[in-house]
């Protein structure tokens, strides 16, 4: 048995993996916020530790007895990029050096994003030893923090896993894109061609973050903070990369809608809702999903990536195919009443 403490443990993906960890018999602590919503920790044998990352002595404190040290938390939007700096770089530092000042350091499994790693050219992939060229405040400020941890690389084992669009039972992001296509009966595109988005559902995730902490390699960098050779860096993507079209196409067949369209949004409209969405949003003081930031992700060639790393250092084969995968969401999301 572990000991496993995970940051971000309330949100979708932290939630699921703690539930993981809880069934195989590991101890889990999770660090929380005291405003933080732990309804889906409430049933499961964890340890709550709550505060802040600031909080010097409590990061001291939480990470003194754990092996391993799984860092979910962070922003996915803010109207800046010195909001997201401050949490995903500053707070990912913080918890690196509580780790460094250990006697014997846990491992820590930095989870960030392929954003980190940037997009790639229409018929490439993104392998793990390129030099990660981000194109977004949210990609810069995940790299940010790879980099932030990996300054304590040689005192702390450390491992960058990047997942892609993460989705699965519980989840909140990808939902409109499942209930555009059951409600509406229509996949909303951007641009006349688009690019090969890289998923992966929330279960096959947490058993790499696991085998990850388990049995992967650590992070040796060189003087410009990168992994040497690639190696401790696994990119959380499942084996299929679908044209975002070809996506909509999947759910469609999933969902049962016969009737259900494609709808193209030419590429200048798409920015201009972005840009109206995000101003929005500022006037509003509430977050939007869409904005300029995810307009520039959603309009490059392609964000498919390696799981060279994962396929040799994990040993890791996908259990459930893709559509399977999909289907398995759309049922919890008409199940639990998201959906009807």
């Amino acid at each position: 048995m572990s000991r496993y403490l995970i940051t971000g443990a309330t949100g979708f993906i932290g939630s699921h993996l703690a539930e993981m960890l809880v069934g195989q018999g590991h101890f889990v602590r999770c660090l929380v916020r005291e405003s933080s919503d732990v309804s889906w920790l409430n049933s499961l044998r964890v340890e709550l530790a709550s505060g802040c990352f600031s909080d010097h002595h409590f990061l001291n404190e939480t990470v003194s007895d754990v092996n391993v040290v799984v860092h979910l938390a962070g922003l996915t939007s803010a109207f800046t990029l010195k909001d997201l700096l401050k949490v995903n770089r500053d707070n990912t530092y913080h918890l690196a050096q509580a780790c460094s000042r250990q006697q014997s350091p846990p491992i820590h499994v930095v989870v960030s994003s392929i954003a980190a790693a940037g997009p790639v050219a229409r018929n490439r992939i993104r392998m793990e030893f390129d030099r990660p060229c981000p194109i977004s405040n949210y990609g810069f400020s995940k790299r940010a923090g790879e980099c932030a941890a990996l300054l304590f690389a040689d005192r702390v084992p450390t491992s960058i896993v990047r997942p892609g669009m993460v989705f699965g039972e519980r989840n909140k992001e990808m939902f409109p894109m499942f209930k555009s296509m059951a409600q509406v009966g229509s996949h909303v595109v951007l641009g006349p061609a688009t690019p090969r988005v890289s998923l992966i559902h929330v279960a096959d995730l947490c058993e790499l973050l696991i085998r990850v902490a388990e049995r992967g390699q650590r992070v040796t960098v060189d003087d410009k903070l990168q992994a040497v050779g690639g190696e401790g860096v696994y990119f959380g993507v499942c084996d299929e990369a679908p044209s975002y079209a070809r996506l909509g196409s999947i759910l469609k067949q999933v969902i049962g809608k016969r009737g259900a369209r494609q709808a193209t949004l030419p590429s200048p409209l798409s920015w201009l809702l972005g840009g109206i969405m995000e101003t929005v949003a500022r006037l509003s003081g509430t977050q939007v999903s869409l904005n300029l930031d995810k307009i520039r992700e959603a309009s490059c060639d392609s964000w498919e990536c390696s799981i060279e790393n994962v396929v040799n250092d994990l040993e890791y084969e996908f259990p459930i195919r893709l559509k399977r995968r999909l289907r398995q969401t759309y049922d919890w999301y008409v199940d639990n009443g998201w959906l009807k």
